[in-house]
């Protein structure tokens, strides 16, 4: 009879695994992370413990290895399907075995497994891999430990082996997680932040340039660690150069030296200012089921779609008028309005349509409605524009991110993941190929601040045609690693990598005027994998399914030649580790156990869909196959009912609505230029902590405003003075008009 003693599962299974303890190095803005893995047999029976687990989509995974005892075994990077065959034999064999690889679908999805574990013995497993740390809206840095794997969603008809997880409600992960950070950069630290708590942090030197930082004790993984990282001077370009790998060949990626150049510029004012009043808009919504989850646990009134409609509402009032835009939808099918010119009669019907937007379109099918957007002819002079919403739960991950490569030149994409275990490697990847932005909504963010930013970023003069000239010692030479840079935004950080030949010395690069570059030699290889890292997805994803049979292998057989090279993942690369000397062979069936995940798409509700046969395969599946009663909508936020009654020229109407929204009386408003400027005042006054939210329509307002002056409309004499006692207090100086 087997020994059920330790942690199990809700199926009342063993959990092999114990514990999981993360340690982070943050230098600058690159992250390495080790992760050890602790597993324990308590059973009766030798076990094969298989953990899929999701890693962010652009980590260079470059250490493996399993210790038993004191005898430690170090994963080799091989051909996929002969590291799997050589973790077959051995299992067949009874030896000890480990094996890493990354899904076929999906690059931020991993399988580790840990095959013939005898009863009673103990296994520690090291997992490390190395990041690069995007940028987000307010200058932090963000680091994310991916915990939470909901289920993927395979679109119907898909011969694609689906990703198998097993999943639970995150309040039931087994295993716990310790958490630790060291943060060191040539900028000082300004303060480092958590979605989780955080122990005080502390810092290691006077100029305040590293500091270490740890979770708070008692810590379940059964949530998204998510940590933002400030520093002064944050736009200071820099660059680092790493000294090549001694036992590498010369003249190969490993065995020269490799520099990382970091842009991060910062516009002038006059620059940002100017705002483009053309471009057509297109905007797709995930409307699968899973987007009926709730945003986070802090907010349970909030669901996904909810906050996404109140996100439509901003974009549509804050667009600019002459431009055009496209609502689409999608699940399993796909909605749209034809591309229609902004004014105030179609931005009305548009947010008619989104009013009665839910989460009520089935799985999560986004490839068939990109493809339908691809097929609409361009405008001529009204550059496109494409923002995504999704909960990124799909399985066929690099099929999406090939067709908006291969659209790329048409358009750029601005993606925006909703919710913990968002894919990573989808949402970066949108925007890495369509040249556009990235942004997360995970734990008490809010999507409008992070979506405004990016439509700022859509309707600012975009710096294209980037080039970067080095200037190098004579008989120094470099080989750019990294894809040609097609745009670069305010606020959006770039890096470039490239390989040195002959004598390194300082690089410069040029920015409008020319830059010295602080040049430091650090890290151990961090620099050559992530380079490696960039080359093996520029690799994997130049067209390679489309490619005839001989160029294919060719192209297969450089991946992977360069992977065992840099000892980085890829597609078409495994860690596998065999114990050859584990002295007498395991005997006896081996038992496999699928160790859990947490996830966020279950929600223990009793009023579903009668197609829905059972609660069990409610929880098997995630909401996005099944229909759920939505909660109860909360009282809608003034700021929201305010801005849903501008118009699309930029004023508010003298009406009883905006009366009640201001807390006024019409007879208390003059007319729509009062009632403009009393709404302005009341953005400033009460919502100054927001006005990444409202600058655009702002903007729009004020233009309006400006354009009344000298008609009868607006009466002689009228000033912000005569107006400041009509809303009270002011948190801030109204000096727009």
């Amino acid at each position: 009879m087997m020994n059920c003693c330790g942690l199990l599962t809700v199926q009342k299974e063993p959990v092999p695994l114990k514990s999981i303890e993360v340690e982070l190095e943050v230098r600058d803005h690159v992250a390495t992370v080790v992760s050890t893995l602790n597993y324990q047999n308590k059973e009766d029976k030798p076990i094969e413990a298989v953990f899929v687990f999701p890693l962010p989509g652009d980590a260079a995974v470059c250490h493996f290895s399993a210790k038993m005892g004191q005898k430690e075994i170090v994963a080799e990077v091989k051909e996929k399907q002969e590291a799997r065959e050589e973790y077959d034999d051995a299992l067949s064999s009874g030896q000890q075995a480990f094996l890493l690889e990354e899904s076929d679908q999906s690059p931020d999805v991993f399988s580790m497994s840990v095959g013939c574990l005898p009863p009673g013995e103990s296994a520690s497993i090291r997992l490390e891999y190395v990041t690069e740390l995007a940028v987000q809206a307010d200058e932090g840095l963000r680091f994310c430990l991916p915990a939470v794997l909901n289920p993927r969603y395979t679109p119907q008809g898909s011969e694609a082996p689906t990703v198998q997880v097993n999943s639970v409600p995150a309040s039931l992960v087994p295993y716990s997680l310790s958490f630790s950070a060291r943060v060191s950069s040539p900028r000082p630290i300004s303060k480092v932040e958590s979605s989780c708590s955080l122990d005080p942090l502390q810092f290691l030197n006077t100029d305040q340039t590293q500091a270490t930082v740890k979770l708070g004790a008692g810590h379940k993984f059964d949530r998204d660690v998510e940590v933002l990282i400030y520093y002064k001077d944050a736009h200071q370009p820099t660059a680092v150069v790493e000294a090549g790998q001694a036992s590498a060949k010369p003249g190969t990626l490993m065995g020269d030296p490799v520099v990382m150049v970091s842009l991060f510029p910062e516009f002038p004012q006059s620059v940002m200012s100017s705002v483009a009043s053309c471009g057509e808009f297109v905007f797709l919504m995930d409307r699968s089921g899973s987007m009926d989850c709730n945003i986070n646990s802090s907010r349970q009134q909030e669901t996904r779609i909810g906050s996404a409609r109140d996100t439509l509402l901003l974009l549509l009032k804050s667009l600019p008028m002459g431009c055009y835009f496209n609502i689409y939808s999608f699940g399993s099918s796909y909605e749209h309005i034809f591309p229609v010119e902004y004014s105030e009669k179609t931005m009305e019907e548009a947010l008619k349509v989104v009013e009665k937007m839910k989460a009520d379109l089935g799985g999560t099918e986004i490839l068939e409605a990109l493809q339908d957007i691809y097929k609409q002819p361009c405008i001529p002079k009204q550059p496109r524009q494409l923002f995504i919403f999704t909960d990124g739960e799909v399985d066929n991950t690099k099929q999406v991110l090939d067709l908006v490569k291969k659209n790329s030149g048409s358009h750029r994409c601005f993606s925006f993941g909703i919710g913990e275990g968002a894919s990573s490697a989808l949402i970066n990847g949108l925007a890495r190929e369509g040249g556009g932005h990235a942004q997360f909504i995970t734990g008490s963010d809010r999507m409008q601040p992070k979506v405004m930013q990016s439509l700022r970023f859509a309707l600012q003069p975009a710096v294209e045609d980037v080039s970067v000239t080095w200037d190098l010692p004579k008989g120094t030479s470099v080989m750019v690693v990294s894809p040609p840079i097609t745009t670069i935004f305010q606020g959006q950080r770039t890096l470039l990598y490239g390989r040195l030949t002959g004598q390194v010395g300082a690089a410069h690069s040029e920015w409008k005027m020319r830059l010295q570059l602080s040049v430091i030699s650090v890290f151990i290889l961090t620099i050559h994998r992530l380079a490696a890292r960039t080359l093996i997805r520029s690799l994997e994803t130049e067209d390679i399914d489309n490619l005839e049979k001989d160029d294919y292998e060719a192209k297969k057989k450089k991946v992977v030649e360069l992977s065992v090279q840099s000892g980085v993942s890829s597609a078409f690369t495994a860690f596998v580790a065999v114990n050859r000397d584990s002295g007498e062979a395991t005997h006896g069936p081996l038992v496999r156990r699928d160790i859990p995940v947490p996830s966020k798409c279950f929600v223990f509700v009793f009023a579903f869909n009668v197609t829905c046969p059972s609660i069990m395969s409610f929880r098997s599946v995630g909401l996005d196959e099944i229909e759920v009663i939505p909660p109860k909508q909360p009282p809608r936020d003034p700021f929201l009912q305010l801005v849903s009654l501008q118009k699309a020229s930029g004023c508010w109407l003298l009406d009883s609505a905006l009366a009640a929204a201001l807390g006024k009386t019409c007879e208390e408003m003059n007319n729509e230029v009062w009632a403009t400027i009393l709404a302005l005042i009341w953005l400033h006054g009460f919502k100054s902590d927001a006005k990444e939210e409202w600058e655009l329509l702002s903007m729009k307002a004020v233009l309006w405003l400006r354009a009344q002056k000298g008609s009868n409309r607006i009466n002689n004499g009228l000033n912000y003075n005569d107006l400041r006692p009509a809303v009270s207090p002011l948190s801030t100086p109204f000096t727009d008009i």
